[in-house]
């Protein structure tokens, strides 16, 4: 009887360890590299780093990888990511994204706004480009890949 108790015990061990889920999984976060490809009336990418803090999201390592003048490397931008689930694994969240040109920009002072829902890897959304640069206007459609 006394073997059968503690079987019991066991097998209810096992069957709770199972439901905790992986504690080194970072899938309520979005740090890491992410490659964003942008199309619409303009077409742009650009490579970045993620570091997400509650909802906030620390933006570094910006580096466009298609020729444009309305962002120069004095560009800064921030962001925000909020979970709103998170199922069988799969993450799903809210992004939001501005990046600035820099004062010294030479061709006037823009804004790139990115708005998105995450899931799992993939962010995908709606992109406007609004500033005073010449040819700084535009609006289309993204998707961010880590």
């Amino acid at each position: 009887m006394k073997q059968l108790g503690i079987a019991i015990l066991l097998s209810m061990a096992l069957a709770l360890t199972a439901c905790g889920g992986d504690s080194n999984s970072n899938s309520s976060t979005i740090n890491g590299n992410w490659s964003a490809t942008l199309s619409g009336t303009q077409d742009l990418s650009f490579n970045v780093t993620l570091t997400q803090s509650g909802s906030t999201v620390t933006v570094t390592n910006l580096s466009f990888t298609t020729s444009q003048s309305c962002f120069d490397s004095g560009a800064v931008a921030s962001g925000t990511f909020t979970v709103t689930g998170n199922t069988g694994g799969v993450t799903t969240g809210s992004f939001q994204m501005s990046i600035q040109s820099g004062s010294s920009n030479s061709n006037g002072m823009n804004q790139l706004t990115l708005q998105g829902t995450l899931t799992n890897n993939s962010i995908t959304g709606n992109w406007t480009l609004s500033g005073t640069g010449a040819g700084c206007t535009g609006s289309g459609t993204f998707t961010m890949a880590d």
